[in-house]
């Protein structure tokens, strides 16, 4: 067998292990591009988050890909299946790490992608979906100087399991 045998065995390891990076990639809903932060663990660990002090926000997208063209695109991973109609929360999320993205890139993301357990949104990054962003940011920063900050919903499941259920006057 020889040296032309183990040749021949690690170029079939290197075509196994490129089919399995490949289909990892797919599985991420990952678009085509270059992985240049990642925070799942999957793929390697970003210890830095991104941070915007103009505006007092900071987050860790779950994967950030360098397109082509220079883009960068953030992509949040759900464990959830796909709603119906991308939840509030998810889209403002996305959009988080969109503004993100150009202050700590320089550079505007087009769109973000939500990828949930079967299915994927290509999320555009409009200047009112940024305007929606940055008006719920500035609520929330005036909540926090608040005494006192009325629930904002009527789930009982979100209620069952927030973590400060144990002190909150307002739990249904």
């Amino acid at each position: 067998m020889g040296w032309l045998g183990l040749g021949v065995a690690l170029l079939l390891l290197a075509v196994v292990v490129a089919l399995k990076a490949r289909e990892m990639w797919s599985e991420a809903g990952l678009p085509a591009g270059r992985l240049i932060y990642s925070d799942t663990g999957t793929w390697f660990r970003q210890e830095e988050p991104l941070y915007a002090p103009h505006i007092r926000l900071t987050g860790r997208p779950d994967y950030l890909v360098e397109e082509r063209d220079g883009s960068i695109i953030p992509v949040e991973v759900k464990s959830s299946p796909a709603p119906q109609v991308v939840h509030d929360g998810h889209l403002l999320q996305l959009a988080a790490y969109c503004l993100l993205v150009e202050v700590s890139f320089g550079t505007r993301p087009g769109y973000g992608i939500l990828q949930y357990q079967d299915k994927a949104f290509a999320i555009d990054y409009t200047p009112e979906l940024e305007e929606d962003l940055l008006d719920l940011l500035a609520d929330m920063h005036q909540d926090r100087r608040a005494a006192n900050v009325d629930r904002d919903h009527e789930n009982p499941r979100r209620c069952a399991h927030c973590g400060h259920r144990a002190h909150c006057d307002q739990r249904l």
